[in-house]
């Protein structure tokens, strides 16, 4: 996420109770086809009533949370389906900007991409390690990575509209506490590589992978993305342990 020099305005109550309860939605701390109960929820967060339903009518545009007529909010379900339409679109999006990203870089974009992997790897190395409590700062250092891959090809829209995308698609990451291990380091590290190459067709390839086998590895392995009947209970994410790679 670019910084600016000048000084932000204070955040209000309204825009805090958004981004705490979109980070949630994200890291899977309210689980998909919970209700939102808007006193409890008001309690938790520090708002008004009439403040969190608003929020929460913008978190259904964004597609996080479900209104439900009269019977009030509840958290958007997933699916398998939906999980690999969001990493297609991820793909499309990032390798698109990854070829731009790569005629237009200069040295301080070569410098921001080996930065954000260096912090990437010591975090895959001390989850790889066992230490499973750093799960969500070691996905901020996957998507600062990613960024810093994109950060150079010169579109801010093209920006907001893939950091929107991931933001979905890290939601169903979270969600399916699963950890590839070795393999997406290793991934991550030849990424690096195919930049500081410029070598463009090579990085969507192992992007492909990357998020194809991601994918596949979420799918057999998830409680959540398994068919299951209705009335079966399904058992809410840990976000204490590590997150798919990718």
């Amino acid at each position: 996420m670019q910084e600016s020099l000048a000084t932000s305005p204070p955040e209000t109550v309204g825009d805090s109770a958004y981004r705490r309860i979109r980070t949630d939605l994200i890291f899977g701390k309210l689980e998909p086809g919970r209700k939102l109960k808007l006193e409890k929820m008001s309690t938790a967060y520090g708002t008004s009533v009439s403040t969190l339903r608003e929020t929460l009518n913008r978190l259904c545009s964004e597609g996080f949370v479900v209104a439900e007529g009269q019977r009030g909010f509840e958290v958007a379900p997933i699916s398998a389906g939906e999980f690999q339409q969001i990493a297609e679109l991820r793909e499309l999006l990032e390798g698109h900007a990854i070829k731009a990203s790569f005629q237009a870089g200069d040295l301080d974009w070569e410098a921001r991409v080996v930065s954000a992997h260096h912090k990437l790897a010591s975090l895959e190395r001390a989850i790889l390690g066992g230490d499973t409590s750093r799960a969500e700062g070691w996905k901020q250092c996957d998507w600062q990575f990613h960024r810093a891959l994109i950060s150079a090809c010169g579109s801010q829209v093209l920006l907001d509209m893939h950091s929107a995308v991931y933001d979905k698609y890290l939601r169903y990451q979270m969600l399916a506490v699963v950890f590839r291990g070795e393999i997406a380091a290793v991934e991550h590290r030849e990424l690096m590589g195919a930049a500081l190459a410029r070598d463009a067709d090579k990085a969507c390839r192992l992007l492909h992978t990357h998020i194809h086998d991601c994918v596949a590895h979420a799918l057999r392995n998830s409680d959540w993305l398994r068919p299951q009947s209705p009335r079966t209970p399904r058992k809410a994410a840990k976000p204490s342990r590590a997150a798919a790679a990718g």
